[in-house]
């Protein structure tokens, strides 16, 4: 086993190299274990280098409006009037927590996705639980 940090993307190629060869291996045996660490530096090194952006609510809903086919009168039983649906969904309102608990139960839309940016807000300004 020769393991190294990766670097840069060269290093990266050569452990997904790497990793194709150890893939399939048996638990215990050096050729798993190899396949682990090779697993956490390729994760640490995407982390590091393309880092995934906070999900922004009125996007998620948007994604959950288009993957069922709604339309934004769906969305009232689970916002409220057409009025609030067309504020929230153009960045006009904020969702309360009401609305996220709704559209969690209703359309199933993730609860990380409708309050990830006020987690994310919060985790800045030392406010996060």
């Amino acid at each position: 086993m020769n393991i190294k940090p990766i670097r840069n993307d060269d290093d990266l190629r050569a452990a997904f190299m790497q990793m194709k060869l150890v893939y399939q291996a048996q638990d215990g045996t050096p050729e798993a274990d190899e396949m682990e660490i090779l697993v956490t530096l390729i994760e640490a090194y995407e982390h590091r280098h393309f880092p995934i952006g906070v999900v922004d609510p009125v996007e998620a809903i948007k994604f959950r409006m288009e993957q069922q086919g709604l339309t934004p009168k769906d969305l009232e039983p689970f916002i409220g009037s057409s009025g609030r649906v067309s504020e929230v969904l153009n960045h006009k309102r904020r969702l309360s927590l009401q609305m996220v608990k709704r559209l969690h139960d209703g359309p199933h839309i993730p609860y990380e996705s409708l309050l990830a940016a006020a987690w994310f807000s919060a985790s800045l300004t030392g406010n996060a639980p």
